[in-house]
């Protein structure tokens, strides 16, 4: 492994509380699941390894789902909220040799590949920290160089994933607009669910 390598964390352990108790991994756009797609762009975007952080029927995500090369991390407290499968995928992370991290949500198809290789070439070092700005506005995917792991788990909470240690290192964050090549919606509700035909 490469002391530089980038890898990529797909966050898809939700149980899609507000769409039923749909996961939102097993939703599928233009024939293919949402956990699918966001993997392949991690991938595409020359992230490695790429590690997926699992929770709501983990076992019918690892049954359906051609995730190929992925490391699969299943989160038993996945119904804590994000900040518990952030926690989960970070620690996953610990021996692989990487110097950083892209952080991806599953449930933001709008945003592949070109989005995330724009993010990723900020990275610089162990100490870079960046993320996705679509017209001005910060969003996914971020960027976390590995000096800030530790950070970044202590205070990932609940849903609020990295947001309470983002705003903190506010004046530290490279953003990198992207709001050319990526659409920020997220798959919430029942209405979101027009998006995905």
């Amino acid at each position: 492994m490469k002391p530089d390598q980038v890898a990529g964390l797909l966050l898809a352990a939700g149980g899609g509380r507000r769409l039923g108790g749909r996961p939102k991994a097993l939703l599928e756009h233009h024939g293919r699941l949402l956990v699918e797609r966001a993997a392949d762009a991690l991938r595409t975007a020359g992230c490695s390894p790429v590690h997926v952080v699992l929770g709501a029927r983990a076992d019918d995500v690892r049954k359906r789902a051609d995730l190929p090369g992925c490391v699969l991390v299943d989160n038993p407290e996945w119904a804590e909220g994000m900040g518990s499968s952030l926690r989960a995928g970070l620690a996953s992370l610990s021996d692989t040799g990487a110097r950083a991290v892209l952080v991806s949500l599953v449930d933001q198809p709008g945003i592949g590949t070109r989005a995330m290789a724009r993010v990723l070439a900020a990275y610089t070092s162990g100490e870079s920290l960046a993320a996705a700005s679509y017209d001005g506005r910060r969003g996914h995917p971020v960027l976390f160089g590995a000096a800030h792991w530790a950070g970044v788990a202590a205070a990932a909470a609940g849903d609020r994933g990295a947001r309470d240690y983002l705003r903190v290192h506010d004046d530290a964050i490279t953003l990198v607009e992207c709001g050319d090549v990526g659409q920020p919606y997220d798959i919430d509700t029942p209405s979101d669910l027009d998006r995905l035909t």
